[in-house]
């Protein structure tokens, strides 16, 4: 055996194997068996049982043992295997071959059984196809007998409602006919088209019979309760003496021609709703639609173009007229037999439908005539008022304005709104008080000034918005909208135009109404951006798409739009914006034109030579400056006579600022000041300019920054100025700007500073 030569072999050389060097490298382990050397295992071994100590060598012999047991554990470990294996190979070689001979005999047996059912199966062929031949027979017989018992069912059916109508039985009848229909209806997937034609011809004569025996009673009765009231009905002192007669047979036909029409409904009336009008209602309008087509149609005097508002007017008298008869006797009927309908709107909807009919056929004749046209629209849009508001007409339900909707009779519309008010604008420029204020004598009513021109103007849109803001369709809605945005841009270029022509004088009263006509305009139109009406058309042409009234538009601008943060008034408003500012730029910089020439001698006192305050009894107003302040006072007056309250706040507040800088650059900056001319200068605007201002805000040196803040450096004492000229100049603790701050110098910088100081000439040894 190999093991115990190994052994012996290892215990001989286990003193020279351990005085030898050991090495641990890949090479020598891959190449230990050809040169002597030991496996890098051996080594490691060793190294860890015995280690280095040549007195651990005592160990050598318990691990030649432990070595040698283990390796005659494994011995026999491997002698057990290999005994047991082949055991195993013969057992499952035994097994698959009696699976093999098992799979044989199946396969064996299913080929018998298989010969056998296709011996059988050719045997009964004859006799299948024998019973198919049965079977397809006795299908054919039995749908021929269910069709012969469906024309039994038909016939009998209609022997039995021709029965009940001979005896008068008409509830039995109204049954009969309904399971007439009930009978169509499962015939509807049977492919019988001619049973299904013969039933519905049968169904149609028998409902039609029905129906006109009904509506002959019921309107009979009708004529005895004075159905229809074409005049407002008078209440009688006394009810008829058989009144509780005609009401129990009013509720039985009511009840009855209901019942007719939920088992088999025929709608007669061609109305823009899928639900065909309740059948008691339908015959009600008969007698109403007789007299409307006699008076409105035809050669007759009342079938008049420029009279549509005869026929409008009359259909709301018979509402009107018709209302407490459907509420108070027919509503608690229609209730009582489970109608749900409302029998006051059932009679509008066919009402309606005549003026419908009539409007359809008159609006093509008259796109040819702007005036009756124009007349026609109005008259519809008042019609449509009194539907919804006095007749409580549902908004869910479509009203006469469905008929301005047509594309021909709309582009019309548009077409005519625009024309008319091109024409109302070039009108309204040029009367005589364009330009004026119709409430200029009115001070609580006049705080924006506005021309007569201008508000008239917004009026005129503001009637366009009342006219079309009924319109049932968004996308109509969006296109006068359009045509709104259009007059308002045509009238911002016309503003422009007259402007033009006002330049040259640029403080006169027509010049301010133009300017206050453009801030009008541009608050009216900021306050339409953020109307109820005006937001939902604005969600309405984001959702839509419309490109004509939105433009091109990012994905920034298309989710302000969505989000509410825009408006669709922007574009118009950002030019009116324009506009009045230059319009106002200009008149204050011809304010400020007269301003300066008033302000020359002012601007060349002799400041160095002025004497002291304290050479003073009092302080005055310099004599040159008065001409400065009473121009500037004049004009501040006529601005707010003239600009509304708005602009006023506006000019005033620039007017402040450009005073400021020239006073600054050409009166502070110009020239040298000694201590009287700083205290003159100081006193002059402290008490005289700034109080001029003072009538339109608490604090006006907050205008005049520049102006204030020079007075306070040059007004310093000397000491003070010494030592704040020598912290601008080092630029050390503390800083320049914190010195500044301490003294209310915000807004000059440090060089300017030093600037003022130089301008001083009070200076020990000057």
């Amino acid at each position: 055996m190999a093991a115990p030569s190994a052994e012996q072999q290892n215990g001989q050389s286990d003193e020279s194997d351990l005085q030898s060097p050991i090495s641990t490298n890949d090479e020598d382990s891959e190449t230990g068996s050809g040169d002597g050397a030991l496996p890098d295992y051996v080594v490691d071994l060793i190294e860890k049982e015995i280690g280095g100590d040549l007195k651990s060598l005592k160990k050598v012999s318990s691990l030649l043992e432990k070595l040698t047991a283990e390796n005659k554990l494994l011995e026999e470990q491997v002698l057990t295997v290999s005994s047991s294996v082949p055991l195993r190979v013969s057992a499952a070689l035994s097994a698959a071959e009696e699976s093999r001979v098992s799979l044989e005999g199946l396969l064996q047996r299913e080929r018998v059984l298989s010969n056998t059912l296709i011996q059988h199966l050719q045997g009964a062929q004859p006799w299948a196809d024998s019973l198919g031949r049965t079977l397809e027979q006795l299908d054919n017989t039995e749908k021929h007998m269910k069709y012969l018992q469906c024309v039994s069912r038909i016939e009998e059916l209609s022997d039995s409602i021709q029965q009940c109508l001979m005896t008068n039985s008409i509830w039995e009848a109204v049954v009969a006919v309904g399971s007439m229909a009930s009978l169509d209806v499962g015939l509807k997937q049977s492919g019988c088209s001619h049973l299904q034609a013969f039933l519905r011809d049968t169904l149609h004569f028998w409902h039609k019979i029905i129906k006109d025996r009904l509506a002959g009673d019921f309107e009979e009765l009708l004529i005895q309760l004075h159905w229809p009231f074409i005049s407002p009905p008078t209440q009688s002192l006394s009810p008829p003496a058989n009144a509780q007669e005609l009401h129990s047979q009013l509720e039985l036909l009511v009840a009855q021609l209901l019942s007719l029409q939920t088992s088999y409904p025929s709608p007669q009336y061609r109305l823009p709703p899928t639900t065909p009008l309740s059948l008691p209602v339908q015959i009600m309008l008969l007698p109403l639609s007789k007299r409307f087509r006699y008076h409105f149609t035809g050669n007759r005097q009342t079938n008049s173009l420029n009279k549509p508002e005869w026929f409008l007017t009359q259909v709301l008298m018979w509402m009107a007229n018709s209302s407490n008869f459907m509420e108070e006797k027919i509503q608690p009927i229609l209730d009582r037999n489970g109608a749900n309908v409302n029998a006051k709107v059932e009679l509008c909807r066919g009402l309606l439908t005549l003026a419908q009919e009539k409007l359809v056929s008159d609006a093509p004749r008259l796109l040819y005539d702007d005036a009756l046209f124009c007349h026609l629209v109005d008259e519809i849009l008042q019609f449509e008022r009194e539907l919804r508001t006095t007749h409580s007409y549902p908004s869910t339900l479509p009203g006469a304005l469905h008929v301005l909707l047509d594309e021909v009779v709309l582009q019309k519309w548009l077409t005519v709104e625009r024309k008319m008010a091109i024409e109302k604008v070039d009108a309204m420029l040029s009367a005589e008080g364009a330009w004026s204020s119709q409430y200029k004598d009115i001070s609580d009513m006049d705080e924006l000034k506005a021309p007569d021109c201008a508000e008239t103007f917004m009026t005129l849109l503001l009637v366009i918005t009342d006219r079309y803001r009924a319109l049932p369709c968004p996308r109509a809605q969006l296109r006068f909208l359009a045509l709104q945005r259009e007059l308002v841009d045509d009238f911002r270029i016309r503003l422009t135009q007259v402007m033009k022509e006002e330049s040259r004088n640029p403080l006169g009263a027509r010049y301010c109404a133009i300017l206050n006509a453009a801030n009008y305009i541009s608050t009216v139109l900021g306050d339409w951006g953020d109307n109820v009406f005006f937001l939902q058309l604005q969600q309405s042409a984001v959702a839509l798409g419309e490109e004509e009234l939105l433009g091109p538009l990012g994905v920034t601008e298309s989710g302000r739009l969505a989000s509410l943060e825009g408006s669709l008034f922007e574009g118009l408003l950002g030019l009116l914006e324009r506009l009045r500012g230059d319009m106002l730029g200009r008149l204050l910089e011809a304010v400020m034109r007269d301003v300066q020439k008033k302000a020359q001698p002012y601007c060349r006192d002799r400041w160095l030579s002025l004497p002291s305050q304290c050479d003073q009894a009092t302080m005055s107003l310099s004599s040159l400056a008065c001409p400065l302040m009473q121009c500037l006072r004049d004009h501040l007056l006529q601005l707010q006579q003239m600009l509304c309250l708005p602009l006023f706040q506006m000019g005033w507040q620039d007017l402040a600022e450009r005073l400021d800088l020239f006073l600054y650059q050409n009166v502070i900056l110009y020239n040298h000041f000694n201590e009287g001319g700083a205290a003159q200068l100081q006193f002059d605007m402290t008490r005289n300019l700034f109080p001029l201002f003072g009538h339109y805000c608490k604090r006006p040196e907050n205008f005049f920054k520049h102006v204030k803040e020079a007075c306070v450096i040059l007004c310093l004492n000397v000491g003070s100025a010494l030592l704040l000229r020598d912290v601008l100049r080092q630029g050390q603790q503390p800083s320049p700007v914190t010195a500044l701050n301490e003294l209310g110098v915000y807004r000059l910088a440090p060089c300017d500073v030093l600037i003022l100081l130089n301008l001083r000439a009070s200076w020990p040894g000057k």
